[in-house]
């Protein structure tokens, strides 16, 4: 899928795309405030909002207006509500939040694209730290851990119909976080038994995830650093939006692990925000962009080296398929 951009044939156009940060900070920053939680319980006038979220009040009436014309709040009067979308998605505690992703671009994405011209002359990344600082401080990790939820929650429904799973019996999340994919699979599918495998530190919070969900009988959690330890064995071994965090020969070495733990006759899967020949998948671009920021040789790829690397350990059925907005699912068959 392409996206919208403004005409960059005019003046006009390129102006408006050069203020498209600002429209974006003003999202970032009305999560950061929990505006659309304050206002899930009913509307409110612009002096309610400045007390109840502790402002000072000079320009909230042109920040409550702006996000009128971006279309997540609506006006009524002297009176301002979510939009359906917001208060669908951005309402924190509802199961449909995606604001974890949000607080992460917020804290970590936003200023490190600042430096956007440091990376390119450097080739190295701008954003403070690095993940090992993430798993070492449980509040940040939590942060981590809630932009994750927030990609899964939506693609996981995407994933869930766009693949038969009945013929498993076991399924793999190579890098599954918490659980949050590995839960909504194997609560659509009652006959499989599921297994999450990930970084020792995401252990607790995927206990109280498990229990919170009532799955703690259907999903095993092995704690592991995916270069070094040994990977569950199972019919179906999933690897999700966890390339593109490493350079082309780690994403080989990840991918040919996964690939040798699917039992035989079973299926790897991979999705991603992949590139094709296409360069307006604006959305894409971005995401690359980000690992530049991020990471030390991350980036967005081509589905043509999942298949390549596939190949050379013996899979031979390959196919592609858009997932949701932005990913590509490649589904790899292991010969029997």
């Amino acid at each position: 899928m392409t996206s919208t951009a403004p005409d960059v044939s005019t003046p006009a156009g390129i102006i408006r795309l050069c203020n498209a940060f600002c429209d974006a900070k003003a999202l970032l920053t009305a999560v950061e405030l929990d505006l659309f939680t304050k206002l899930h319980s009913g509307s409110a006038t612009e002096e309610q909002l400045r007390k109840s979220l502790a402002l000072h009040g000079r320009g909230l009436g042109d920040f409550l207006n702006l996000l009128v014309a971006l279309g997540l709040l609506e006006k009524e009067g002297d009176r301002y509500r979510n939009a359906s979308g917001a208060d669908r998605y951005l309402v924190t505690n509802l199961p449909t939040y995606v604001g974890g992703f949000m607080h992460r671009a917020n804290n970590n994405l936003y200023p490190a694209w600042g430096l956007l011209t440091e990376a390119l002359k450097t080739g190295k990344p701008q954003a403070e730290g690095d993940f090992e600082q993430v798993i070492a401080n449980p509040k940040v990790l939590g942060q981590f851990i809630r932009m994750m939820d927030a990609l899964t929650q939506v693609l996981g429904p995407q994933l869930i119909e766009a693949f038969e799973w009945s013929e498993f019996k076991t399924m793999l999340d190579i890098g599954g976080c918490r659980g949050n994919m590995a839960s909504q699979i194997v609560k659509a599918n009652p006959d499989l038994y599921g297994h999450v495998f990930d970084l020792p530190p995401m252990k607790p919070f995927f206990t109280e995830h498990m229990a919170t969900l009532g799955l703690t009988d259907r999903l095993e959690f092995h704690g592991g650093n995916v270069f070094h330890d040994d990977l569950p064995s199972a019919d179906l071994v999933v690897l999700g939006h966890i390339l593109h965090d490493f350079d082309r020969d780690h994403r080989k070495r990840i991918l040919q692990k996964a690939a040798a733990s699917v039992n035989p006759g079973g299926t790897l899967l991979v999705y991603d925000r992949m590139l094709d020949e296409d360069p307006r998948h604006v959305e894409n671009l971005v995401i690359s962009i980000d690992m530049l920021l991020v990471s030390d040789g991350g980036s967005e790829y081509p589905a043509s080296e999942v298949r390549e690397h596939a190949a050379e350990v013996g899979f031979t059925d390959f196919t592609s398929k858009p997932l949701g907005d932005y990913d590509t699912l490649v589904v790899l068959r292991r010969p029997a």
